[in-house]
């Protein structure tokens, strides 16, 4: 893998703007923290270099300065809306991410609980919370938000909801996914803060569109894509354009509100400290970039990889036509084919050579392995064992696993779990491989060469199976899927 991308550049002058950005203000930051805080795979692939833990060790750097709110959404709990990647609701999430930040050292102060009006599921999980020692904060609904500016900055706007106890001089605020309300949490105390007579700041923290970065560069494309089911659009920023002359990306709906977040700072402080939507920004990303083409390259590949996201998406009724219609389009400003992913079409020869279901696995250095369909394997368990034999440079003529271990798994399966299918899962699979491992070396070694699987690229010529989609994460490696079911299923586990 080409590296583009220097972590600890990045590292190092991200922390340094923000308690720049701290010093501005006096010493009191909020910060809105868009996207994912600790597990970027997005970022990762995209800029290859990127670590996903970037933004941790980023605030690591800042540990002693920094504590954490979490907003979460009242009537996201009451819908038990789920986060799609994780397939957990967004308050189980929370309870999740309190115990990652925790792990990593860093001081969660409390949760926003934000468009509170007394929903049922809300109030049961504000009182777990606070059971659990947590504190809780209420922020209300405005009427009219958030249009009506100056009921907004008022006593019975803002100044309605809880004012957040805070200890630190920068203060993170993320949330488990959009729409929890990080921006209105964010304004809402610095409302509270002028009238407590401290002149506190905002700022916001989103990786992506790169400010920095050409409007159709592909890392920003890759943004429209990852986020076609919001519609989110890249835009030259006008506001900055108009102030200093200089061309600048950010994204319709921070150029779209900024007048109105202009209007609520003029009300608070009396001016605006920003002239831009990319002026409230504090993104280094860009300047971190070592190798413009790798970046592209591998931008274009996660074009490709929502592109299959999205088709399947559309195949399960979990996304829309415009979504994907969108991503072709993008696909072809950027002069890309499905094909250009190498796995799509190794693991297709594969099931046009055998008439049945396929996967390709590409290496670390470029090499592909593929997996076909046997009576003891489905498509997937094959192309990962033949992966690490590959991996561990163990002949493809060894059995790793003995057919007299598979057999009575499957015996278990058929006989007294009642499934139809008698091939052994990536899960089931490994499990096998571990007991193998007991005595055999040769197992022993393919199990040790499992990590070497993280960061690499497959393709299924099926939709796989939930088993095998979660197995293959863990692993971490990025599948995709050609849009259709095994032998025309509409349900296969």
């Amino acid at each position: 893998m080409r590296i583009g991308f220097d972590s600890e550049k990045y590292i190092r002058l991200q922390s340094a703007r923000i308690r720049e950005r701290i010093e501005t203000f006096g010493g009191k930051l909020y910060l809105e923290f868009g996207g994912k805080l600790f597990d970027d795979l997005h970022a990762s692939r995209v800029l290859p270099g990127f670590r996903p833990d970037n933004k941790i060790q980023m605030l690591l750097a800042l540990r002693e300065q920094a504590e954490i709110v979490i907003a979460i959404n009242a009537n996201d709990i009451e819908k038990n809306k789920l986060r799609g990647d994780l397939g957990i609701t967004y308050d189980t999430d929370l309870m999740r991410l309190i115990d990652v930040f925790r792990g990593f050292g860093l001081f969660v102060g409390s949760v926003a609980l934000t468009q509170f009006a007394d929903q049922p599921a809300a109030a049961v999980f504000e009182n777990l919370m606070k059971g659990l020692g947590i504190p809780v904060y209420r922020l209300y609904r405005i009427p009219n938000y958030p249009n009506d500016v100056k009921l907004i900055v008022s006593d019975e706007g803002y100044g309605k909801n809880d004012y957040i106890e805070t200890t630190r001089s920068l203060v993170v605020v993320t949330a488990p996914g959009p729409g929890s309300g990080k921006m209105a949490t964010c304004l809402s105390q610095l409302y509270h803060e002028h009238r407590r007579g401290v002149r506190a700041g905002y700022a916001k923290f989103e990786t992506f569109p790169i400010w920095n970065l050409p409007l159709k560069h592909p890392v920003n494309l890759a943004y429209e894509a990852a986020t076609a089911d919001l519609n989110d659009i890249n835009m030259i920023d006008p506001f900055h354009l108009e102030a200093y002359g200089e061309t600048t990306v950010n994204y319709n709906r921070d150029i779209e509100i900024f007048p109105v977040l202009r209007a609520i700072f003029e009300r608070i402080y009396g001016e605006c400290p920003y002239k831009s939507p990319t002026d409230m920004g504090v993104n280094m990303a860009g300047l971190s970039i070592t190798d413009d083409d790798a970046c592209r390259e591998a931008a274009t590949q996660e074009v490709i990889r929502r592109y299959f996201s999205a088709a399947k998406g559309v195949r399960q009724g979990t996304s829309t036509e415009s979504e994907l219609q969108k991503i072709e389009l993008l696909m072809q400003g950027l002069s890309a084919e499905p094909e250009d992913r190498k796995v799509v079409p190794a693991a297709l020869a594969v099931a046009d050579r055998t008439g049945s279901p396929a996967v390709a696995i590409e290496l670390s250095n470029g090499q592909i392995v593929t997996g076909k369909t046997t009576a003891l394997l489905g498509a997937c368990s094959s192309a990962l064992l033949n992966a690490l034999k590959t991996l561990a440079g163990i002949d493809d003529a060894i059995d790793l696993i003995s057919p007299t271990v598979i057999e009575p798994i499957q015996l278990l399966k058929t006989d007294y779990m009642h499934s139809q299918n008698p091939r052994l899962h990536t899960d089931e699979m490994l499990v096998a491989l571990a007991i193998s491992a007991a005595t055999d070396k040769n197992a022993m070694r393919a199990m040790e060469a499992l990590s070497l699987l993280n960061g690499t690229d497959g393709h299924s010529t099926v939709i796989l199976s939930s088993v095998d989609d979660t197995v293959l994460k863990r692993l971490g490696i990025f599948m995709t899927s050609e849009p259709r079911h095994e032998e025309g299923r509409l349900y296969y586990r």
